[in-house]
């Protein structure tokens, strides 16, 4: 299999793949006792993000809360207030304040590659542990700043934690069996109890600096308190923010969503540019043209990377980071031509809508990022089929923080190395919350 093969879909996707071929687009499966609709029309998928009052998120695993919480899990007015809170730390102008922990981070990275291809001026690396481990120390210094080695172990027990959760998740569904005293649900409760210390330490920390004028907020966490604090004195009632814990949740959050999303999205556009050098080509040479080969990538540079940009939308439609979402009806509803009771989940299957051929032409399939050329409304045909990061209000409120993060770091990849995939590569995606790949992405670097 190859890294644009329409085989793909049936690796991450394979029960809806088997639904479909059996039943038509327009069909349900059951979920245990749940009915689950596939919805793959762009203008119902369009319609249920949109209306995110009737749509709910469904209940999670309690295994998987101990990753995901916060404003993924909030709705109606307790989700409108998180979200109001949250969205001063993503403006424009607060992410320029990141530029510097996105320049160390991406620069660490490189740096390392180049001392293992010094010595014959290429090396074979598998880039897969680098770019999460980039990933993670981006988000350390971005969402903590001064508390960056806290930080890095906040993050070193929730990919720990990750890995419990999926190996937990892969296995026979057992009613109350958390609640079992075994070794691994043990060390998952003490991790999620670590966390916890470490992020509360670190925000009392910062609340003390902020009341004696000392702290700079110019980090996730800065912005998160200082916007949580005005909202407070704006209603004078400390219930109108988000509690100690809330805060703490949301903390989390910015680990799981931002390491995630950033690592994936680097991993399968390098793979894919390792296999179209042409590509390759282009991309290098727009940032040689934007930045010259010596000089830092700045945030006002990377907006002028437009072929970039085109490859990095090709790469999340052929590879989103989550290839599914899901809702489920709060109320009797009308979708289509379809009458839903309540608690009907609806599956909204990313990954096959951006492979769809009644949308993206016969050759969906393949790696062609010129397809956005003209930008993604031109792309989709005006239709709403390209939703890497989710839609509607609950759109993914990191996604601009995500993409400069993979800009900046594929500025400097693109500056110093060429790449191709190495002889021991296995093509082999697969789903662990996002899309990964199984065997690791050994590739050959060479020196420029």
């Amino acid at each position: 299999m190859s890294p644009s093969d329409d085989n793909t879909a049936a690796r991450v996707l394979p029960d809806f793949i088997q639904t479909i071929n059996k039943y038509g687009k327009n069909c349900y499966l059951w979920m245990g006792p749940t009915p689950m609709v596939l919805i793959m029309h762009p203008d119902l998928i369009k319609e249920v993000l949109n209306k995110n009052y009737i749509y709910h998120r469904p209940n999670i695993s309690p295994v998987l809360r101990n990753l995901v919480s916060g404003i993924f899990l909030c709705e109606n007015d307790k989700w409108k207030m998180h979200r109001r809170l949250l969205n001063p730390a993503f403006f424009s102008e607060k992410l320029k304040l990141m530029e510097p922990a996105f320049m160390i981070s991406c620069y660490e990275m490189v740096s390392k590659w180049e001392g293992r291809a010094s010595r014959e001026d290429y090396c074979e690396v598998d880039v897969w542990p680098d770019l999460q481990t980039m990933a993670s120390d981006v988000i350390s210094r971005a969402a903590f700043g001064s508390s960056y080695e806290d930080g890095r172990k906040i993050f070193e027990l929730q990919t720990e934690q990750a890995m419990h959760v999926t190996d937990t998740l892969r296995q026979v569904y057992v009613p109350g069996w958390r609640f079992v005293p075994t070794k691994r649900n043990r060390r998952m409760h003490d991790i999620k109890n670590e966390v916890k210390a470490y992020v509360r330490t670190i925000i009392e920390k910062r609340l003390k600096a902020m009341s004696v004028g000392e702290a700079k907020n110019d980090d996730l966490l800065g912005i998160l308190l200082q916007s949580n604090l005005q909202e407070i004195k704006k209603h004078g009632n400390k219930k109108v923010g988000m509690s100690i814990e809330e805060v703490i949740e949301e903390c989390k959050v910015f680990y799981f969503a931002g390491q995630e999303t950033v690592a994936v999205l680097l991993l399968w556009t390098m793979i894919l540019l390792s296999k179209f050098h042409y590509w390759q080509a282009q991309a290098r040479e727009e940032v040689l043209q934007v930045f010259g080969r010596d000089k830092k990538p700045h945030f006002e540079g990377l907006n002028d990377l437009k072929i970039v940009t085109m490859v990095l939308y090709e790469s999340l439609r052929l590879y989103p980071p989550v290839p599914n979402l899901t809702r489920q009806t709060v109320e009797e509803i009308k979708l289509g031509h379809m009458t839903l009771p309540p608690g009907v989940m609806l599956s909204l299957p990313i990954l096959l809508v951006h492979l769809d051929t009644e949308v993206w032409g016969a050759e969906a399939t393949k790696f062609k990022p010129d397809r956005f050329s003209d930008g993604i409304m031109k792309a989709t045909n005006g239709k709403h089929a390209f939703f890497p990061f989710g839609g509607g209000p609950r759109v993914c409120i990191g996604q601009n923080f995500a993409l400069l993060e993979v800009k900046m770091a594929m500025a400097m990849i693109l500056q110093r190395f060429s790449f191709e995939l190495s002889p021991s590569y296995a093509h082999a995606p697969f789903t662990s919350v996002t899309t990964q790949p199984k065997y690791g992405a050994p590739l050959i670097i060479h020196k420029l």
